[in-house]
Formats: structure tokens, sequence, C-alpha cells
């Protein structure tokens, strides 16, 4: 933000610096110039200066300012035309202190020697708080402040006329005002964490729409494929328990599934051989003998492979009828079968 106040009559290079020149691109808003006209005084000046001045640090909250002390705004300089005195340009200096901002000083123009060293030796007693009197120390350079009998603050205004009115000059803060609005909370807004992942968040910003639907169509799929295994991988004893192997209780339950559905397997082969097969009940991990089966069918459900074995294997004539023997029903038992299929 720069504030200028200066003489203004479109003669000076480069031609700028009149009240509708606002900035331009994207420093728009942010250039007031407050033009002044020839022979303003102290009452004038202090007046639109500190109006100016407090408005704008309202509206910008600068976090430091920097202030050029121009000197030939003091009357009687060879080129500038105004009637300030040293000590109502020290008092702007020391109006803009009181905003407590970090603050740098600089020199500026000025082009009679003798009243800018007088005004810039003032302005510094202001900055670092110090009371100098108004009688000049004796120096080298004594000759050049003969003319003012060695004063601080010599009369340096009245000179030119006054060209400046007060309805000039409240023009001149109302536009200040307007322009103003533009930068209500613009340096002010508010403090936020920055993202953890903020590359990531600038790089999504960078992508296309297409992109970023290929992306969410890739992790629908992802969902769905992890919803299909959960779901074969569920079992129907729990609330939606997928097995997680935490310790012995679940490889105990795994087990006893696994003889379950065996034992399922077992009595729908049976029943598709026209068998009777009563359930049998299991405690504790281990299968209880059912004593209604037969002898000979037990004999069969322990040893399945060489029950099979005598029905494919070539016998002689008398192992023959020893088979008829073994195969006619038991009429102690209700078994009619000793073929039991079961998966131990």
């Amino acid at each position: 933000m720069t504030v200028s106040f200066h003489k203004y009559t479109g003669e000076f290079f480069p031609g700028t610096g009149k009240l509708d020149d606002n900035g331009h691109g994207s420093g728009k808003h942010f250039c007031l110039n407050v033009p002044l006209q020839d022979g303003i005084d102290d009452n004038m000046y202090l007046t639109i200066f500190q109006t100016v001045i407090e408005d704008t640090v309202t509206a910008f909250r600068p976090t430091s300012i920097v202030l050029q002390c121009g000197a030939d705004s003091l009357g009687c300089d060879r080129l500038g035309a105004f009637n300030l005195s040293i000590a109502a340009h020290g008092e702007c200096v020391n109006f803009v202190r009181k905003f407590n901002v970090p603050l740098l000083i600089v020199g500026g123009g000025g082009y009679t020697i003798k009243n800018v060293s007088r005004c810039w030796t003032y302005e510094t007693a202001v900055l670092v708080g110090a009371s100098i009197p108004d009688e000049l120390p004796a120096t080298v350079y004594d000759s050049f402040f003969e003319d003012s009998q060695w004063k601080l603050h010599p009369p340096l205004t009245g000179k030119v006329e006054n060209q400046n009115s007060p309805a000039s000059l409240q023009r001149i803060t109302i536009s200040i005002r307007n322009k103003l609005r533009f930068l209500q909370g613009a340096p002010s807004v508010a403090m936020q964490e920055i993202p953890p992942d903020l590359q990531g968040l600038l790089a999504d910003e960078d992508r296309t729409p297409d992109e970023k639907d290929e992306e969410r169509g890739t992790a629908r799929a992802g969902q769905r494929r992890r919803d299909r295994t959960t779901a074969r991988n569920e079992f129907f004893d729990g609330d939606n328990d997928v097995d997680h192997d935490d310790g012995p209780s679940s490889s105990t339950a795994r087990n006893r599934t696994r003889r379950a559905r065996g034992a399922r397997r077992g009595r729908n082969r049976g029943r598709a051989r026209g068998q009777v097969v009563e359930p049998s009940a299991h405690e504790d991990g281990e299968d209880d003998v059912d004593e209604s089966v037969a002898p000979s069918a037990r004999r069969g459900r322990a040893s399945r492979g060489r029950a099979r074995g005598r029905i494919r294997v070539k016998t002689n004539d008398k192992d023959k009828d020893k088979d008829k023997e073994n195969s006619n029903p038991d009429p102690d038992h209700g078994s009619t079968a000793m073929d039991v299929d079961v998966d131990i």
C-alpha cells in the first residue's frame, strides 16, 4: 500500500499522482494519492495527513510502515511550494510512531540544505524521545545558520499563498475513504492451520475432472472387491465374524465346524444309498460312537478303504461265500448296509 502527499499540477514527471490514480493490475486499490495545491499551511496539512493515515491504517492494518520524510514540503524550499514548519513536519512523524507498528524512517526530497538538516535532526529527536533546545550548538558550520540566529525552528511559513480550501481537502478525504472500502478485511484474513497433506491437496486441484472420475471409479471397484471377500469369509455363528485367528478358541471353533460339515456330508451320502444313519453327538472335540449302528457298520465306518477294497479285489469261491454270509442282515440290528462313507 502506497500513500503519497504531494503537490500536483500535472506538470511533474511522469505525470501521475492525481486523485483518481488507484494502481494497476494486482496493485489496484493499493495506491492512494493526496494531491495538494501550493501554500498549504500547518493546520490544513496536519488535519488531512492525520485523517488519511488513520483511515488507511485502520482499513489496511499494516504489519510495518516505511515513512519517507521529504523536506521539500518545508517553507522556503527552493523547489517546494508549501508553508510547513519543521515542528509540523515532525508532528507527522510522531503521529505515525504512535501506532506502535514497526517503523522505518528514510529521507527524501529537500533542496534548501540548512533546513533539511534542521528537519531531520528534530525528527530524529522525536523518534528517540529526546528533547533538544532551539539553540543550535557551535559547529564548523555556524556560517550556514547565521541568518536565522542559529535557531532550530526558524520562521518558514507564510511565504506562499495558500491555494487549498477546506472544501477541496474534504473532497479528497471522502474520496480516500471510499477507496478504502475495497480493502475491508483484505490483509486480516483468518489464520488457519496448513493441511498436513498440502502437496496432495494442491495436486488434487490440478487434476482434470476425468482423472477425478476415474479415481473414484477405481475406489468403488476396490470397495466392492473387499465386500465380496468379507462375504466369502463370513461364518454364520456370530456377528459377521470373518474368522480372525486370535487364539485357541477360534481354532477349536473351526475344528468343530469342519467336523459338523463332514458329518453332514456322511449323512447325505448315506441317505442317497438308502441307509438310515442316526446323528451322533460331539462333545469336547471327540466323536461319540452310535450304539444303534451294527458292529459291522461301525467297522465299515472306521475302515472305509478296507470295505471298498473287499468289493473291488477278486477273491476265490470260498471268499465269495464268506462275503455273502457277511452281507446278510443281522437279525439283532437294524442296519442294512456296511459301506458308510464318512470323512474323518
